[in-house]
């Protein structure tokens, strides 16, 4: 097989997940995991941006604002209101649930790949937004962008982040999240370019 890392590797995933449980209160997981996954989704894509964002004000060609510069390189533009620096700067106010909200389908407007893709319900009442408002100050000191040659930071942070869920919902969770270790084997099962696979139970090979 090849060499594949784990999450375990990324260094702040654990920290990521201790910031949802914040949020958690005494809602049950099923509830409040597409909040949280929503908003790993925006801090990622608003750390990316910013880091090009920020290579684009040093070049000095003015072309910051321009969204063909974010295309180009496979990222997300995300339009001012949108941007985690607003969000933070709104963490404590009443209206933080729908600053959340409007920033989602800012995003959704401006990159039509994620048209009717993103959460859009952080407004509703039974959301504690203080909880939430905590939430957002401990993910403003977590930087999720690429370092060297990692490039699937958001992946196996979900992946990690998944795989508490389903500890915490029990035997349904089985219904959104397949442990990776099932994946590669199924992958390795599927496509496999050398080594051997072998069935433990009937020590059957499959070499090619």
């Amino acid at each position: 097989m090849p060499d594949i890392k784990t999450t375990a590797d990324i260094g702040f995933e654990k920290q990521i997940w201790d910031a949802a449980c914040v949020l958690r209160g005494n809602m049950d997981a099923s509830e409040y995991k597409n909040i949280v996954l929503g908003l790993i989704f925006l801090k990622y894509i608003s750390d990316r941006f910013e880091e090009r964002y920020q290579q684009l004000v040093d070049e000095g060609d003015g072309f910051e604002e321009d969204i063909d510069e974010y295309i180009s390189e496979g990222i997300f533009f995300v339009p001012q209101n949108a941007r985690w620096s607003t969000i933070a700067t709104a963490a404590h106010t009443p209206e933080i649930g729908q600053i959340i909200d409007d920033a989602m389908r800012a995003i959704e407007k401006e990159n039509r790949r994620l048209k009717d893709i993103l959460p859009k319900n952080f407004a509703r009442p039974e959301l504690d937004k203080s909880r939430l408002g905590d939430v957002v100050d401990l993910f403003t000191n977590i930087q999720m962008i690429e370092h060297g040659n990692e490039k699937d930071i958001l992946g196996r942070t979900y992946e990690y982040c998944l795989a508490q869920f389903a500890a915490q919902e029990g035997k349904n969770a089985g219904e959104f999240y397949t442990p990776s270790c099932v994946v590669r084997t199924l992958v390795e099962i599927l496509r496999p370019f050398n080594g051997r696979v072998y069935e433990s139970a009937e020590f059957d090979t499959i070499q090619r």
